[in-house]
């Protein structure tokens, strides 16, 4: 099988934080991907009590166009963040897997590039996904049809399969045989993982407040985040609620089958960021985790959600490690059947899976969700004791991606 494979000696995540997920519509509606990326970059330095102006280079990602500005995304939000003018900035998308390949491009920058220490951010507004047209920039012909279409929508869609995402995971709960109760309970699982966090403030130390603020830097415009009317502040995830199986059990097929918008992902937005260092830079500090390897690999598009499975044993092999030597894993719940699809293949108890919810209680900001994987694994981790965690992602259109990170205290 053929594996991207990356390994680093000398990458280190220092720190790390991430806006709230608010639900589709919802608080964070109407703000920018970038100025939410600027939010939680901000954040994250601040934790690691690391100035923009150490930073040696920014490396960010967003998979919608959701901002007439989107493809200077890294370098706004690195700008508006304080880093250097003349420090590069990289735009990176791999869909789903966006938020770990930004972690694993900005690894690289530290361990073999010479930056010192890297910032890497996932940013998605879901809300902001246009509604648009590809073919009327010659105008609009008498009777023609109009083309407008909704972002949002056709991204669900793989046209080369011809299978929306949520039918590559019908596929997954076809061939396993998993069923719409066992589904249902996974979700509910979740949803009470989540709340389980929040009550014990497991999300105080990852998530920051969003209020209404204004961005500044000398020689540049000012740019800022306004929230809605009567809203002053965005303090938790919105999604995550009491969501017993009896409940779940109501809510109608969305896909004709096993998924409902219960059991999938939630559609949120919302940004989260890392901070990185080289071991001789991170010397002194605060230290997460080490970031051992990466894998990246291909897989069938119809059963795109079964990608974190190669991804995963790609990676263990490479490493000399087996599974049960992995304290936790993070792996994406785009939707139910799909990671119980993943962890049977795998062979991995639930026990140590998603052990703080998922997105499936906490949503799913496309870019965003690699980062939060990352830095909830490396929390968890640390604060367990456990040596060796996981994070991964299915990625749409048959991908998988894959980071082992290493607690040096453990």
């Amino acid at each position: 099988m053929t594996a991207l494979h990356t390994r680093w000696d000398d990458a280190w995540l220092l720190a790390g934080a991430r806006t709230p997920f608010a639900d589709l519509g919802g608080p964070l509606s109407l703000v920018s991907p970038i100025d939410l990326g600027i939010k939680a970059a901000r954040a994250a330095l601040d934790k690691a009590g690391i100035a923009g102006a150490e930073i040696g280079h920014v490396v960010a990602g967003s998979v919608a166009q959701a901002s007439f500005d989107a493809y200077m995304l890294p370098r706004h939000i690195g700008l508006y963040a304080g880093v250097p003018l003349d420090v590069p900035a990289l735009l990176v998308q791999r869909v789903c897997g966006t938020g770990i390949e930004a972690i694993v491009q900005a690894a690289t920058a530290v361990d073999r590039q010479g930056a010192g220490f890297a910032l890497a951010v996932g940013a998605e507004s879901m809300s902001r996904n246009p509604i648009a047209a590809f073919t009327h920039r010659g105008g609009f012909g008498l009777g023609a049809p109009v083309e407008f279409k909704d972002f949002l929508w056709e991204a669900l869609l793989d046209p080369a399969c011809g299978l929306s995402m949520g039918g590559t995971a019908e596929e997954l709960a076809r061939r396993h045989g998993i069923t719409r109760a066992e589904v249902d309970a996974y979700a509910a699982r979740s949803f009470d993982r989540a709340l389980a966090a929040r009550a014990a403030g497991f999300f105080d130390d990852e998530v920051v407040p969003v209020v209404n603020e204004t961005f500044a830097r000398d020689g540049l415009r000012d740019r800022g985040i306004a929230l809605p009317r009567k809203v002053d502040s965005v303090a938790a995830d919105t999604h995550p609620r009491p969501s017993p199986v009896e409940l779940l059990a109501k809510i109608r097929p969305a896909f004709g089958g096993v998924q409902t918008g219960g059991n999938s992902s939630a559609v949120v937005d919302g940004a989260a960021a890392v901070v990185l260092a080289s071991g001789a830079q991170a010397k002194g500090r605060g230290r997460l985790a080490r970031l051992v390897a990466s894998c990246a690999v291909g897989c069938a598009p119809e059963v795109m959600g079964i990608g974190p499975v190669p991804a995963i044993r790609a990676l263990l092999d490479r490493a000399g490690l087996a599974l049960d030597a992995i304290g936790l894993v993070e792996i994406n719940e785009a939707f139910g059947a799909q990671v119980m699809a993943c962890a049977r293949e795998l062979g991995l108890d639930e026990a140590r899976l998603n052990v703080n919810g998922g997105a499936i209680a906490i949503g799913h900001p496309l870019a965003a969700t690699g980062a939060r994987l990352s830095l909830t694994v490396a929390r968890e981790m640390r604060r367990r004791g456990l040596r060796y965690g996981i994070a991964s992602a299915c990625i749409g259109g048959g991908q998988g991606i894959a980071l082992l990170l290493e607690n040096p205290d453990a």
